[in-house]
């Protein structure tokens, strides 16, 4: 029997296929250069792997989240060290001040294709586990902290969003300012960009040389 899939557990199983992976040779990604493909060729591999060997819920399409149970609640990227970003579904511009509202595992490769035996190498150089409540904007929630210490009032709040162009109508400002002064949103350590879809940035998680609680570093071959 199976047994059940945990946060504890998924970490680990990511850092093992981390080094695994690594040292795979693949002849049908060789010449590849389309980084979604790449990506869902390794997510696809890793939530094999996952539901060989626990009880879990894979996500489909329709649910947006690779990993949807409500104990897990983690979605998975994968991305090219060259450029480490990606998209993600916008819900609401709350997202981008208090956090996307799910974990996020990054796997993050550089990959080298051997013209000689005709097969490409991902080599994972960074793994990250993001728990959903970092997963805000840095200099969004950065100066809103900030703000806030300087005691800063509705309106100052609501000018500074207009200010950094949150998608969202008047009224919506207003319930988000009233939000932030009840409860001052947690650090977030991604780079969100207004677009039709989130479109989310990892350097600084990538490159993260110090311990933040609800960040882990499970590969790091970047910042070592």
């Amino acid at each position: 029997m199976k047994e059940k899939l945990t946060i504890a557990k998924l970490k680990a199983e990511a850092k093992a296929f981390c080094i695994a992976e690594s040292k795979v040779r693949n002849q049908s990604l060789f010449g590849i250069t389309d980084g979604k493909a790449v990506g869902t060729h390794i997510e696809h591999k890793f939530q094999e792997q996952l539901n060989a060997k626990y009880k879990t819920t894979i996500g489909s399409s329709a649910s947006g989240i690779d990993l949807p149970a409500d104990n897990i609640l983690t979605d998975i990227k994968v991305t090219s060290i060259k450029q480490p970003q990606s998209s993600c579904p916008f819900r609401d511009a709350k997202q981008k001040i208090f956090g996307l509202g799910y974990n996020l595992l990054i796997f993050v490769y550089e990959k080298k294709d051997d013209p000689k035996t005709k097969t490409a190498i991902l080599d994972f150089v960074s793994c990250s586990f993001i728990s959903k409540e970092r997963t805000a904007d840095y200099t969004t929630t950065y100066r809103l902290r900030e703000m806030l210490k300087d005691r800063a009032n509705e309106e100052d709040i609501i000018a500074y969003l207009n200010d950094k162009n949150i998608p969202a109508d008047e009224i919506t400002l207003n319930q988000i300012a009233k939000q932030i002064l009840k409860l001052p949103p947690n650090q977030g350590y991604l780079t969100v960009s207004n677009a039709l879809q989130w479109r989310l940035q990892y350097q600084r998680v990538v490159t993260l040389n110090k311990t933040v609680s609800g960040i882990s570093k499970l590969i790091d071959k970047i910042t070592k």
